[in-house]
């Protein structure tokens, strides 16, 4: 009978590990990355690269019309750290169902304070004030999921840019290329993307290939 209990306690634990995973990346129209979407067990959360909550929710996706999502309210518990707190915690979101958001707090570096430090099993990791000056105060890893980006010393049109996250790395047209499209997203894994050029009056710009939701080693990438 232990063994029931001991395998159902791991089933349990698994379980609960995996109901937090990145699920989202998404890019404006000039391939700048804007959010990475942490999905928890009923709700997803979006963050901005620097590790702030910019909203939370519910993940609308419409069957009608591809690649159209929305945000909807979340109804489920939603706890906040109030003004007897941490300074650093006030006002932030404490519990989202049953997750646990946890920040850093005001005894901690100054680069790092109030950015988000776990959400449920999740661990988030930052590039400090010593790292190059295009990384600096940005999400260094998630998780198990290391997140890298283009350094100052790269070409202007790729400086700062996400340039890896987990197992997908990312490249983009430089500054050498078609001014309608340099600086946009060229690769995601192995999936490529072109676009139509400056001369052609009707389209310059727009995506020629490649489609702009696109799922890459588990990862959806939306790139507008």
């Amino acid at each position: 009978m232990k063994y029931i209990f001991c395998f159902l306690a791991i089933i349990s634990f698994s379980l609960g590990t995996q109901a937090q995973r990145i699920s989202r990346v998404t890019m404006n129209n000039t391939s700048i990355t804007e959010s990475i979407t942490v999905s928890l067990d009923d709700a997803i959360v979006n963050i901005s690269l620097t590790g702030t909550i910019i909203n939370y929710g519910i993940d609308y996706a419409s069957e009608r019309v591809t690649n159209y999502t929305r945000l909807e309210k979340y109804n489920g518990r939603i706890d906040m750290f109030t003004t007897y707190e941490d300074k650093a915690f006030q006002g932030k979101v404490k519990y989202l169902g049953k997750t646990p958001i946890t920040y850093y707090a005001s005894y901690d570096l100054p680069e790092l304070q109030g950015k988000v430090k776990t959400i449920g099993s999740l661990s988030f990791t930052y590039y400090m004030n010593y790292d190059d000056e295009a990384l600096k105060g940005k999400i260094k890893s998630i998780g198990s999921n290391a997140i890298s980006f283009y350094s100052s010393f790269e070409n202007d049109a790729l400086k700062g840019k996400l340039k890896g996250i987990g197992n997908t790395q990312l490249t983009y047209y430089s500054n050498f290329d078609d001014v309608a499209f340099r600086g946009k997203v060229k690769s995601i894994g192995q999936v490529s993307f072109t676009y139509y050029p400056s001369y052609d009056k009707q389209f310059q710009g727009a995506m020629k290939t490649g489609n702009r939701t696109q799922n890459v080693n588990g990862i959806n990438f939306l790139v507008n």
